[in-house]
């Protein structure tokens, strides 16, 4: 890899509010010249077919997530899961290039690509490095069916491409109600706010729109729950899913509990702390991997009343399997309205 020692400046090119707070450290790009592949095909639930198709343009995230289970994949690079996760961002200049060789010869095997699993797509140097924009670009050419999943109102710069695919979705990340219930775990994310005006923009332009209420932190924000659905009705957003909460590894669980006690009262901390405890377990990780895929504790069937009761009464789209290109843009352990 390569070092960038100036990155582009996303500032000079979009406001804040497209690109997002920066993060409270100097960032350090670093570009991926030997990719050699970017589409992966990653593992997925049985209701999704098995698997997904993902691209990825970028590694690292400077949304600062304290629960994103992608922070484990930065230490497959030799950094670590809590902050060089956000400050060491790895871009991957040929990705356009490479999806466009990989679809000459998979296009007609594809169902449908993500964009993305492991790493915001409109991340702020999206503004500069424009490398989704270009990936969509190919899509549109190929008319792949794409899904989107995204924290980013600059996801609506694309709006123009979007319209040309024949089928599309963008799901927006929504987790917390208000910027000051996601600051602990969320805090360099555009705020919520945005991120509805952005959904209500692509809904107005005909663009499938959906909400992700991922995570549910147990004991924190599941009373968002109605309120986050109410306002992506409000939006136009016609598709919704949740998941709980995940801590995959011992450095992911402990970069959490650490932003935790740093960002919430102890009070609240304790909270969280004993009811995933209580139902994992334990542990603040599910009890068994059978428990980690199918999130059937006592929790997540209350969660799950609560999501599917407020859905059903807004309306969103009955639970059913769709068509193969509808799968785009849905995450493991979904519940799809």
């Amino acid at each position: 890899m390569r070092q960038i020692t100036n990155p582009p400046n996303p500032y000079n090119k979009y406001t804040a509010e497209y690109v997002g707070e920066p993060p409270p450290t100097k960032l350090e790009i670093f570009e991926e010249l030997a990719t050699k592949k970017v589409i992966t095909k990653a593992f997925a639930s049985e209701w999704e077919g098995g698997w997904r198709y993902t691209v990825n343009c970028y590694r690292g995230c400077v949304h600062g997530c304290t629960y994103c289970f992608a922070r484990q994949y930065h230490e497959y690079l030799g950094y670590g899961a809590g902050t060089d996760f956000e400050t060491k961002i790895v871009v991957k200049p040929n990705a356009p290039d490479l999806l466009r060789q990989e679809l000459k010869k998979t296009r007609d095997k594809m169902p449908h690509l993500d964009f993305s699993f492991a790493t915001d797509p409109y991340l702020p140097l999206e503004a500069s490095y424009e490398l989704t924009r270009k990936c969509l670009e190919v899509c549109v050419d190929f008319q792949v069916p794409v899904g989107v999943i995204t924290k980013a109102p600059l996801v609506t710069r694309d709006i123009d491409l979007l319209k040309r695919l024949k089928k599309v979705s963008v799901f927006f990340s929504l987790p917390f109600l208000t910027k000051e219930k996601s600051n602990p775990f969320e805090p360099y994310t555009p705020v919520p706010d945005a991120r509805f005006r952005a959904m209500k923009m692509l809904s107005d332009e005909g663009i499938t729109t959906g909400i992700g209420i991922a995570p549910v932190i147990p004991g924190y924000n599941e009373s968002d729950i109605p309120g986050l659905l109410e306002r992506a009705k409000e939006a136009g957003a016609n598709r919704a899913f949740m998941s709980m909460l995940h801590l995959d590894t011992d450095s992911i669980e402990a970069y959490f509990v650490e932003k935790m006690h740093e960002r919430l009262p102890p009070t609240r901390v304790t909270k969280i702390i004993n009811t995933m405890k209580r139902e994992r377990g334990g542990s603040l990780r599910h009890a068994t991997y059978k428990d980690r895929m199918t999130g059937k504790t006592e929790q997540w069937e209350v969660t799950t009343k609560l999501f599917d009761f407020h859905a059903k009464r807004l309306g969103f789209k009955q639970h059913e399997k769709p068509a193969e290109p509808e799968t785009a843009a849905m995450p493991i352990q979904q519940r799809l309205f």
